[in-house]
């Protein structure tokens, strides 16, 4: 039974989804101004790896993963390099997808854009200030903490407290009633895009895009909300209250949040400056090094990233691969039957696999104790490379080690990746086929068309059929 470190209870809870059988999980994607670091790669590592455990246990997920496409470093970006910012998120989108799909992180069900989710926003906005929980000031809308009396159920920082610590930031220019208080709708400033709104043409603040993104494909109260330790607070906190506030419901029944990677023990962050992009580390290991890398330890411990154990992960990768290779050869060339020594070491092989399975299921169902269930496939791959050096081991007890293997493999998401779908459709074209389909489904027919012509100027053709859209080149 799967038990998860809840962050707002401070504990380890049984799992128990809200509909039996069905997870709804929302995971905080990239702000897609640049290529994605090791630190962002581990939260996308680590839920995309809870995901695939969830469907292996058996449950229908809705994955929802977002992207931010408008924020300020989004806007200084673009306006340095003269395009607009779309045409920066559109490309770092595309980007992201390369380096994410190399290290097989799964398509969510959903890859909602703020942008696009403008609408759901201000009428978020709007209940809100209908409820008396917002106000608008003179650049924009606030959300007043105040009135939200349990703000700080999530990182347990009493809100007193936070009102006259020295570490918040301190009044601008805002005629915000509190330092606390946080922007919901921020209004048109020079050289920014804007939207249309009740207060003016403006654009969202970047906690109420999650909440909107969320109540619009998931719904008023989720399973399970996974993000990075630094995204607990304001982040996080801010998304609970400005939610709960609008729909009076429970917002999330789990918490999730990993831990850092350090470099040099200081966490990796673009703003200090001390971080290696996946795509640069890509070129010296592996894709799935890296992901076998972050796997290595407790999702929710910190790493302190160094060469030497990037090496020591590439070195236990090769080992398991080399232990695949082996017993596949070695299976082609075994007896139907088990012969001679090799009667008693398949029967001992076969107990082995149910062994190791079973602890890889606990280690997982242990809060997500990837480091453990990473020991229990060693433990398997030793017991397999000893097995298949004893002569008379059957075909079918050395398949079903390997098949063992693979499936413990792809439940980490530890299995070879395509670049490419089998009719060799470009992963962007696919991405933007399945945006037009969500399109369709919100009958936002105009962007549906929109979507279709941009895959037409790239080469290639779309069609709906009765099994769904058919895309080919041109």
């Amino acid at each position: 039974m799967l038990r998860l470190y809840n962050t707002q209870t401070r504990h380890k809870e049984t799992f128990t989804p809200l509909n039996n059988g069905q997870v709804k999980m929302y995971v905080c994607g990239p702000t897609v101004y640049n290529y994605f670091h090791l630190g962002n790669a581990r939260p996308f590592i680590t839920y995309d790896t809870l995901r695939r455990f969830l469907e292996f246990s058996g449950y229908h997920v809705s994955y929802v993963q977002n992207f931010t496409d408008i924020d300020d470093k989004m806007i200084n970006r673009a306006n340095s390099e003269e395009i607009t910012v779309q045409e920066l998120a559109d490309r770092f989108i595309r980007e992201y997808f390369y380096d994410a799909d190399r290290l097989n992180i799964k398509r969510a069900t959903i890859h909602p854009r703020a942008t696009e989710t403008i609408d759901t926003i201000v009428d978020l906005v709007q209940t809100l200030m209908d409820k008396g929980y917002a106000y608008e000031a003179d650049d924009g809308v606030y959300f007043d903490v105040s009135r939200f009396k349990p703000y700080g159920q999530l990182s347990h920082h009493r809100l007193e407290e936070l009102e006259s610590s020295d570490r918040e930031m301190s009044f601008d220019a805002s005629d915000k009633r509190s330092r606390m208080d946080f922007v919901l709708w921020k209004k048109k400033k020079e050289h920014e895009p804007f939207w249309p709104s009740p207060w003016g043409d403006g654009r969202p603040g970047w906690h109420i895009e999650c909440s909107a993104m969320i109540i619009k494909h998931l719904g008023e109260t989720i399973d399970i909300h996974g993000g990075g330790q630094d995204l607990v607070f304001p982040h996080h906190e801010n998304e609970i209250a400005q939610s709960e506030a609008a729909t009076g419901k429970p917002f999330v029944r789990y918490w999730l949040h990993n831990g850092f990677i350090n470099i040099d023990q200081e966490k990796m962050s673009k703003s200090a400056g001390n971080f290696f992009t996946v795509r640069d580390l890509a070129e010296h290991h592996d894709y799935l090094v890296l992901r076998f890398f972050m796997l290595s330890s407790h999702y929710r411990m910190p790493i302190n990233f160094s060469a030497e154990l990037l090496q020591a992960a590439e070195n236990g990768w090769k080992r398991i691969q080399t232990c695949l290779d082996h017993t596949a050869f070695v299976a082609a060339h075994a007896p139907l039957k088990p012969e001679g020594e090799g009667i008693e070491a398949a029967a001992s092989l076969r107990n082995s696999i149910q062994t190791y399975r079973q602890a890889f299921v606990d280690a997982m169902n242990d809060d997500l104790n990837t480091a453990d269930a990473i020991a229990a496939v060693f433990e398997l791959v030793r017991t397999v490379n000893t097995a298949a050096t004893v002569g008379g081991i059957d075909q079918e007890t050395l398949k079903a080690a390997t098949e063992t293997l693979h499936q413990l493999l792809d439940v980490l998401g530890l299995t070879e990746t395509k670049n490419e779908d089998d009719d060799g459709i470009p992963f962007d074209i696919l991405e933007l086929v399945s945006r037009r389909t969500e399109a369709k489904k919100q009958r936002d027919f105009a962007r549906a068309d929109t979507i279709r012509d941009e895959i037409q100027k790239r080469g290639f053709s779309v069609v709906d059929t009765p099994q769904g859209p058919k895309v080919s080149v041109q």
